[in-house]
């Protein structure tokens, strides 16, 4: 009796909701990729559902400084797969997490596929560290899928260069 008595003032204090929110984080091992595998871990990235959406909370080193692409793709695999007949990194993660067939590239707060991320931006020490936050996604919804790290930035347009011009992929783990 004590004790259903001390979890109903806990919920009512709204260590409830804390408590799933902390038991809902996804912590997702990142490494480097090429055409020739899965490398070396650069770090890790934590997914946790909040009252407005997911936070992916970095913790990545090594990468070069600046902006870089930043996406959910459909495919938990960060192996490399063969694409025009060349082995191409992380390719086996597929596209871009594209629940509604949008089949468009318009940014993390646009109508396209779900699957953009706000940019990872790295401090001129190599190191993403910054919270991001997406609205109306949860963590259930990238279950099974990969997160990756392209080589340049994001525009969010698929012109001038398809999927918002980030280029190779350089980075990718699986969110199991």
């Amino acid at each position: 009796m004590m004790k259903s008595f001390l979890m109903g003032a806990a919920c009512a204090l709204g260590f409830c909701v804390s408590y799933a929110w902390a038991n809902s984080d996804k912590v997702v091992d990142v490494h480097s990729v090429n055409s020739e595998g899965i490398g070396d871990s650069i770090g890790t990235i934590t997914l946790r559902d909040t009252a407005q959406g997911l936070d992916i909370l970095p913790n990545i080193k090594g990468l070069t400084p600046g902006d870089h692409g930043f996406h959910i793709h459909e495919n938990p695999d960060c192996g490399p797969k063969e694409k025009d007949g060349k082995m191409v990194a992380a390719q086996a993660a597929g596209p871009h997490y594209d629940p509604r067939g949008t089949g468009k590239h318009l940014g993390p707060h646009g109508e396209g596929h779900r699957g953009d991320l706000p940019k990872l931006i790295v401090g001129e020490d190599g190191v993403a560290s910054s919270t991001l936050h997406v609205e109306g996604l949860k963590v259930a919804d990238v279950l099974n899928r990969s997160i990756m790290i392209h080589a340049g930035g994001d525009n969010y347009s698929d012109v001038p260069a398809p999927l918002g011009g980030g280029g190779a992929r350089i980075a990718c783990g699986v969110i199991k």
